[in-house]
C-alpha cells in the first residue's frame, strides 16, 4: 500500500529562493521559450522572491568565459543578498560557499530556477533532496535546449521528489490568502502578466 499523500505547501517563513546561472551567455541557449517570455518570467519569480521577502541566494558559473554575466535586472534587485561567483563547479551544490549561505539561512524548502534545467537546476535540486530539502523547482523560469531535454529533467526531478511549480503558483501558495494583501499581490501579477492587468484594469473602471 503506497503511503498517503502529504500536501508539502510553500511557507514564506521557511523558504530560501535560489537563483542559478541565469546568465547572459546561458541564457542564449533557452530555446523552450520565447527570450522575451523568459525573462518577463525570471524577473517576476524574482519580484515575487522580494515582494515575499525571502532570502535569495545569486549564483552564476565561469561568468568570465562563455557564460557571460548575471541578469543585470537581477542584481540591481538583490543588492545585498550573497552572490557565488563559481569559478568552475558547473553543480553550484559541489561549491562550499553556496551551501554555506543555503544553510545559513536555516530555510529548509528551497525554491530553486536556472539555466539551464537538467544542468544547473537539476544537479544542485537533486543535491538539496539528499541532504533532507524540500525543494520546489519554478519549471517556467528555468529553460534549456528544447522539450525533450526538458522533459527529461523534469522527470529526473520528479522521481527524486523535486516538486514542479510556475511562479505564478509560487506566488499564490506563498501568498495563502488574498485579504493579506490584495493590492500588492495585483500589482505583482499585473506587472508580469499583460492579461493580469487587464482585468485588474476592469475591475478599477468598475469602482
Amino acid at each position: 500500500m503506497s503511503e498517503a499523500f502529504k500536501y508539502r505547501r510553500l511557507d514564506k517563513n521557511d523558504a530560501a529562493v535560489l537563483l542559478v546561472d541565469h546568465q547572459s551567455g546561458l541564457c542564449n541557449l533557452v530555446r523552450d521559450y520565447s527570450t522575451h517570455d523568459f525573462k518577463n518570467i525570471v524577473l517576476a519569480l524574482a519580484n515575487s522572491a522580494k515582494y515575499f521577502n525571502l532570502p535569495t541566494i545569486l549564483t552564476t558559473s565561469f561568468e568570465d568565459g562563455p557564460n557571460g554575466p548575471l541578469m543585470p535586472e537581477i542584481k540591481a534587485l538583490f543588492p545585498e543578498a550573497p552572490y557565488i561567483a563559481r569559478p568552475g563547479q558547473i553543480n553550484a551544490w559541489d561549491n562550499a560557499d553556496f551551501v554555506k549561505a543555503i544553510k545559513d539561512t536555516g530555510k529548509r524548502q528551497l525554491i530553486i530556477a536556472g539555466v539551464v534545467t537538467e544542468v544547473c537546476v537539476a544537479f544542485p535540486a537533486l543535491s538539496a533532496i539528499e541532504e533532507g530539502f524540500d525543494v520546489f523547482v519554478v519549471a517556467d523560469a528555468s529553460g534549456t535546449f528544447n522539450k525533450t531535454t526538458r522533459d527529461a529533467a523534469w522527470a529526473r526531478m520528479q522521481a527524486a521528489g523535486v516538486q514542479l511549480m510556475t511562479w505564478f503558483g509560487v506566488a499564490c501558495e506563498l501568498h495563502r490568502d488574498w485579504r493579506n494583501d490584495v493590492a500588492g499581490l495585483a500589482a505583482l501579477f499585473a506587472k508580469h502578466l499583460p492579461s493580469y492587468a487587464n482585468l485588474i484594469s476592469s475591475y478599477d473602471a468598475r469602482k
